[in-house]
This record gives C-alpha cells, structure tokens and sequence, in this order.
C-alpha cells in the first residue's frame, strides 16, 4: 500500500478532514506499536510498510513492555487526544495497517503482544473492565 493510500484511508475511516490530523495519530499509532516490539520484528513489519512510515516504526528501540491502557494512553499524549479518541483512533490505524502487510505479518506481531492487545486489532471483543471499553 503506498503512503498516500494509507493516509487517505485513515482520514476517511475516522472521518477526520485534515490530512495533517491523520498522519499525526498513524504517527502516534505506529510508533507506540514499534515501541511494544523487539527490533527484529520492528524491522519485519518496516519493511513491508511505505518508506515514509519505516522510520516511524524504527524511531525507538522496541520491547518496551506496556499493557493495552499504556499504549492508549502514549497514543493519547503523542497525538493530543481524548482517551476514547485515541481507543477508537488506533482501531482504525491498525485496520488499515492490517489490510498493508502480510497476514504472517500480522501474526508475528500479535504473538509478541499479550492477549489484551487482539482487541485494538478486533481480533476479540473488549470485555467490561476492558481498557478498549469506552464507547
């Protein structure tokens, strides 16, 4: 998928109209992301990414470990959000980071993050004390 593909696809889907305000949160969202993962698999997923984005995912050294509240919450303080913005603002990011690379991509990345994070890729519903419970 090409960067301005991306781009537009993250606009769209949050329904945000300035471009600027969507690459800030794809920045947020793919850089707390490269933060979770050790560096082997930060340079798998950059290298499946446009050029514009490699170096957003390798800007931090990886395997920071943070739950899922954590990860909102650096995605919430980077891209100058709400906490219920920043939630459903990564959704999509990660949607459309998902439909960008590989499904074996995608597993590798899920198997480095702990159960809780399969929510924020919709890959399991938000139980109730659920940190992505906050429509």
């Amino acid at each position: 998928m090409r960067y301005s593909e991306f781009v537009d696809q993250v606009q769209k889907k949050t329904g945000l109209e300035g471009r600027e305000e969507a690459v800030r949160i794809i920045e947020a969202v793919l850089e707390t992301l490269g933060e979770r993962l050790t560096r082997d698999e930060q340079a798998d997923l950059a290298a499946q990414l446009p050029n514009e984005l490699k170096e957003i995912v390798l800007k931090r050294r990886g395997a920071d470990r943070f739950m899922l509240e954590d990860f909102y919450n650096r995605v919430r303080a980077r891209a100058d959000l709400g906490y219920p913005d920043a939630v459903k603002r990564s959704r999509v990011v990660l949607d459309v980071l998902e439909a960008a690379i590989s499904p074996g991509q995608l597993e590798n990345i899920l198997s480095e993050l702990p159960e809780e994070y399969k929510e924020v890729f919709r890959k399991k519903e938000p139980g109730p004390l659920s940190p992505s419970a906050v429509e």
